[in-house]
């Protein structure tokens, strides 16, 4: 059995006008393992975003459902932390008192001084020494993004969701955090499902990439391996011939092939069929 299972999922929202409902996405059917981490990629307006809160039990779908671990999602849960791209930090809160009222929640049984050994090892993690008992607006956007990670990573939740974590922080700072994020993730193997525009991070950071049609009704056209070794760097992967093909791929997939494909309503690749257009490209 999975761990977890996006199990063809539909979502429709309300129309304008009175003119019906829209359907966003349909029937996203897809697999992720556990310690997996699993990124989606897509144009604005084919749901990504929706399908992440869905998984987070902060939505419900209109067909189909997910389960994890098991058991179907019904409602939000500690079991699934979000690292929204907004930050969402307690901004009365410092840095350490937005990573401990999570970490109080996840341990209720923990003592005070446990919570404080806990919630400093994060915040050691993530290179906010120093600067723990600064609140967010004296933080720049990627120390806001770093208490954003100490603070899910901290819950040990099963599911690590990730909503364009880097999108409002400069590139210098962007790539410096991809790398801690890398470095936490080798080191916790939580299974992620993330959501982002940005062809690079995605082979960067991925063991598979799901590409997703242009909306509306966009659908889930593959979902492929990135077979390139770990650890990886950015100066490292970009001399990387695999990285090169990838990203050609997923580039002309996002300008030219999620339109023809929502067109001519093809259905999606199996995974053979990626490996050799992916190798056709070289």
């Amino acid at each position: 059995m999975p761990f977890l299972e996006i199990e063809k999922v539909t979502k429709y929202f309300p129309g304008s006008n009175g003119r019906g409902d829209l359907c966003v996405f349909k029937d996203v059917h897809f697999r992720i393992e556990k310690g997996e981490f699993v990124t989606m990629v897509g144009h604005s307006g084919c749901g990504k975003t929706t399908l992440l809160n869905i998984i987070a039990g902060f939505e419900a779908a209109n067909e189909g459902g997910i389960i994890l671990d098991g058991k179907e999602v019904t409602d939000p849960g500690l079991d699934r932390m979000v690292v929204f791209q907004n930050f969402s930090l307690m901004p009365w809160m410092t840095a350490y008192e937005n990573i401990r009222i999570a970490v109080r929640a996840g341990y209720p049984k923990w003592d005070r001084r446990r919570v404080h050994e806990y919630v400093q090892q994060y915040i050691d993690m993530v290179g906010l020494a120093g600067s723990e008992h600064k609140r967010p607006a004296a933080l720049s956007g990627g120390m806001r993004q770093r208490v954003g990670l100490a603070r899910a990573f901290a819950v040990q939740p099963k599911v690590l969701l990730l909503d364009e974590p880097f999108a409002q922080i400069d590139a210098l700072t962007r790539g410096v955090i991809q790398e801690e994020l890398i470095r936490m993730w080798m080191a916790t193997k939580n299974t992620v499902f993330m959501v982002t525009h940005d062809v690079d991070e995605a082979i960067l950071l991925s063991d598979k990439i799901a590409l997703m049609t242009d909306g509306p009704e966009a659908r889930l056209a593959e979902i492929f391996e990135v077979k390139i070794p770990r650890p990886r760097t950015r100066e490292g992967i970009i001399e990387n011939p695999e990285y090169r093909r990838i990203r050609k791929y997923v580039i002309h997939f996002l300008v030219e092939g999620s339109r023809k494909i929502q067109e001519l309503g093809e259905v999606p690749m199996e995974q053979s069929a990626v490996s050799d257009q992916l190798s056709a490209k070289a």
